[in-house]
C-alpha cells in the first residue's frame, strides 16, 4: 500500500507542477510507470484510487486524463460520506454550517447581482407554506444554495452544498414534527432576502446565524444529545 501511496503522491505533484494540466491525458502505463518508478499493478491502484475521487478520468481504448478538477468534481466525494450521516454528525455539520453560512451570506450581500437578488425574491414567492413539506425542503435547499453561490466563491459553494445535502432529512423531520415550521422558514428567509436587497452584510449574517443555530438547537433538543 506505501508504495500505491506514492504512486499517488507522484501524480499529484505531476499536477500541482504543471507536468500535466486538466484535461492532459497522463503517458501510457508502461512509460507513466517507469517515469515514476513504480510497477504496473501500484499505478493501477494509484489510478483507480485518483478516478474514484475524481482527480483522473479513465477512459477505456482511450487513455487517462487530468480531469478539469473544479470544485463540483473534487467535492462529491463529500456529498457521499456526509449522506451516511448519524444524528451525532448531522449536528457537527450544523456546527460548520453555523460557521460558514453567517459568513458567506454577509460576503453575498455586497456581491450578488440584480438578477441573483430577483431569482431569490422568485423562491421565496414560491414557497407554501401550505404545500407538502417536500416542496419547503426543496426551497430551503435552493434558497440557500442561491445565497451562498452569490459570493462567487465556487469552493465554498459546492461545500455548503455538500453539507445541506447530509441535513436534508432532518429539515424534513423538522417539518413535519414542529409545529409552524414552515411559516417560520419562509418568515426568517424573507428576512434574510431584505436584508441582502439593502445590501447590509452585518445584518444578514446576523439572521442567517440566526436561522440556522435555531434549527441545530431545535435538532439537539429533539436527539437529545447534549451540545
Amino acid at each position: 500500500m506505501a508504495v500505491t501511496d506514492d504512486a499517488i503522491l507522484r501524480i499529484k505533484e505531476m499536477i500541482v507542477s504543471g507536468q500535466v494540466r486538466p484535461g492532459d491525458r497522463l503517458p501510457p502505463e508502461k512509460e507513466l510507470g517507469e517515469r515514476l518508478g513504480v510497477s504496473r499493478s501500484s499505478l493501477r491502484e494509484a489510478v483507480k484510487a485518483l478516478e474514484v475521487i475524481r482527480v483522473l478520468d479513465v477512459r477505456r481504448g482511450d487513455g487517462t486524463y487530468v480531469t478539469s478538477l473544479e470544485p463540483r468534481l473534487l467535492l462529491e466525494a463529500m456529498n457521499f460520506v456526509v449522506d451516511l450521516h448519524t444524528d451525532q454528525s448531522v449536528l457537527e455539520i450544523f456546527a460548520v454550517r453555523r460557521m460558514l453560512e453567517p459568513a458567506a451570506t454577509g460576503m453575498a450581500a455586497t456581491r450578488l447581482t440584480d438578477e441573483q437578488l430577483t431569482h431569490l425574491e422568485s423562491l421565496l414567492g414560491a414557497a407554501d407554506a401550505d404545500g407538502p413539506i417536500e416542496a419547503l425542503v426543496a426551497h430551503d435547499l435552493a434558497f440557500h444554495q442561491a445565497i451562498v453561490e452569490g459570493t462567487g466563491n465556487e469552493y465554498l459553494s459546492r461545500l455548503v452544498e455538500a453539507m445541506q445535502s447530509g441535513t436534508q432529512r432532518a429539515r424534513v423531520w423538522r417539518g413535519l414534527t414542529q409545529h409552524r415550521a414552515a411559516e417560520r422558514t419562509i418568515a426568517e428567509h424573507r428576512a434574510i432576502l431584505d436584508a441582502l436587497q439593502r445590501r447590509d452584510a452585518e445584518l444578514a449574517s446576523a439572521l442567517a446565524l440566526a436561522h440556522i443555530a435555531g434549527i441545530e438547537h431545535w435538532l439537539r433538543e429533539a436527539s437529545e444529545i447534549a451540545p
